[in-house]
């Protein structure tokens, strides 16, 4: 469990560090405590509490280098920050917007969830339920941060606080929704590496 902020802070010093080469490309796996945060797209009715609504329920609020509308955050939702090196092959923003949707229907098959995109949005769903929020930045030199939120175990009453990625007529869900039961992060987290290292490429190291 990571705030926010500590968030914004670590992925600002890992891009520094993986545009100098001193470090390889890197996957951050983490949760935040409840938290709205708005993207460069945002439109501010978007968000559906007042500073008084949003203290009441814990809920912080961020602006954030992202693109994309308002998304939310919390406990029991693995959020994805890949710190990656877009070159020499793989310099476009949209392969690499499909590509992390690629990873995350590739995790929901293991979970025997048919889980699918939309036309014309960014994001994964199980039938017209959202599971899986994508916004990303591409810094100068293609390197990569922000990323993707799965909700695993997510209390979905939150939702309420926002319109999801701006989009009114779709639902949000979660793994442990879809499943009936309640789905272990450790679980999810296992599977997010081995499909992300295999869609980029990438022979997963754990650092000790």
């Amino acid at each position: 469990m990571v705030s926010y902020a500590d968030g914004l802070s670590l992925q600002a010093e890992l891009v520094r560090e993986r545009r100098n080469g001193t470090i390889p490309d890197t996957l951050l796996l983490l949760q935040h405590p409840h938290v709205i945060t708005l993207g460069s797209g945002s439109h501010p009715e978007h968000v559906l509490l007042d500073e008084h609504g949003r203290t009441a329920r814990g809920i912080e609020l961020f602006e954030t280098g992202r693109g994309g509308d308002v998304t939310y955050h919390g406990p029991g939702q693995l959020v994805g920050y890949p710190i990656l090196d877009l070159k020499p092959d793989r310099c476009d923003l949209h392969q690499y917007l499909r590509d992390l949707e690629a990873v995350l229907i590739d995790v929901l098959a293991g979970f025997d969830l048919r889980a699918a995109r939309i036309d014309g949005l960014t994001g994964v769903w199980v039938g017209d339920r959202k599971l899986a929020a994508i916004g990303v930045r591409v810094s100068s030199g293609w390197i990569t941060s922000h990323g993707f939120a799965l909700n695993v175990s997510t209390d979905l009453s939150y939702f309420d606080a926002i319109v999801p990625c701006g989009i009114r007529d779709h639902a949000v869900g979660s793994i442990s929704a879809e499943l009936g039961r309640q789905v272990a992060m450790v679980e999810v987290k296992d599977r997010v590496v081995r499909a992300f290292g295999e869609r980029f490429q990438r022979q997963p190291h754990w650092p000790i």
